[in-house]
């Protein structure tokens, strides 16, 4: 089964909660386009950095957990409440159409692509705004967002993505 077979996933009405949803891709079978980076799996944050200073243990930011799968050109990204689904080619039309992680109903628009081995996305209509992904040399991911002051944020694979675990961290769970 290829990524064209299998429906677009949207986030759900106030976002996911606190357990993250079914797989999308699992049946897929297409393999990954030239250039894209194995993100698959799930992550957990085990560092970060916010407008140039390491944050504090207690930051939320380190309870943040997503699962990332990958078939194709496509990339399904599910973190913090949202489901972000998109074909990572470049283009508005096969970008990301789904809601904000900040209130769950404004809509967003993302161009999606793997650049030199790095997931990009850049939101319509932002110019110089990037949020990017990547493996360092030790397997962790690295997610570079424009918020916050500019945060950096480093993730373990802690898990292939099966199942749905608790989702600690969620803007419309309690704490989070």
């Amino acid at each position: 089964m290829n990524a064209d077979d299998i429906p677009v996933a949207h986030t759900p009405p106030g976002g996911y909660g606190v357990t993250f949803p079914e797989p999308v891709l699992t049946s897929c079978t297409e393999p990954l386009v030239p250039g894209a980076p194995d993100l698959r799996g799930m992550w957990k944050a085990i560092s970060a950095v916010r407008a140039g200073e390491v944050v504090a243990a207690e930051d939320p930011i380190l309870t943040y957990m997503e699962r990332i799968e990958q078939c194709g050109d496509r990339i399904i990204d599910m973190g913090g409440g949202t489901v972000a689904d998109a074909r990572a080619d470049g283009t508005e039309e096969n970008g990301v159409h789904d809601v904000s992680v900040f209130d769950f109903t404004t809509p967003i628009h993302v161009v999606a692509s793997y650049e030199d081995g790095v997931f990009v996305l850049r939101p319509v209509g932002m110019p110089g705004i990037e949020v990017t992904r990547r493996l360092d040399e030790e397997g962790h991911m690295i997610w570079t967002r424009p918020d916050g002051g500019g945060m950096v944020v480093t993730l373990e694979r802690i898990g292939d993505g099966a199942g749905t675990p608790h989702n600690t961290f969620s803007r419309n769970a309690p704490g989070g």
